[in-house]
């Protein structure tokens, strides 16, 4: 298998294995690898919101960040968000885990800073067999993803093999 295809299908499973009943985001991942320029007049408008106006090497990465949050599948975070907001974005997540990682938290971890609020979340939700993670895009934010805790290192395995980095948070 040559680099490119080993990329390829390593970005689909990664796909696959965030979004398993929506084919359509690994097609839109393998879009922007296979066709960036054709990705990039295809989702112009989404991607000028990332000052994104040209190909750039990591653009099936970021199509997988937007599309997984295009199905409510990833919630961004700002560098400074407020846990409360935290909390709230990552309850409305399709991924959820069906028991319930907030009665786990303490009061007083809301007055943490935004990672080290991700890191103790990352911690609790293991605690109920999920996993978050950060599918990192190089910039001053955090797109977090939910899956089952026992997948956690075939993410973060897949990502390395296609070229991207992404990370469980509360391992720690």
């Amino acid at each position: 298998m040559s680099g490119t295809d080993a990329v390829r299908s390593s970005l689909a499973a990664a796909a696959a294995l965030l979004a398993p009943a929506h084919p359509e985001v690994a097609e839109r991942v393998l879009h922007a690898h296979d066709d960036p320029a054709g990705y990039l007049r295809t989702y112009a408008d989404e991607l000028d919101d990332r000052g994104i106006d040209e190909p750039i090497p990591d653009l099936a990465w970021i199509a997988l960040v937007d599309a997984l949050d295009r199905h409510r599948l990833l919630a961004e975070f700002d560098w400074k968000e407020d846990p409360r907001e935290i909390r709230a974005r990552l309850g409305t997540l399709a991924s959820r885990p069906s028991a319930d990682p907030w009665v786990l938290l303490d009061a007083g971890d809301t007055n943490l800073p935004t990672y080290e609020f991700l890191e103790v979340c990352g911690r609790h939700y293991r605690e109920v067999g999920a996993a978050l993670a950060v599918l990192d895009i190089e910039s001053d934010c955090y797109p977090v993803v939910c899956l089952r805790g026992a997948r956690a290192e075939e993410l973060t395995s897949l990502a390395e093999s296609a070229g991207f980095r992404a990370w469980t948070l509360g391992e720690g």
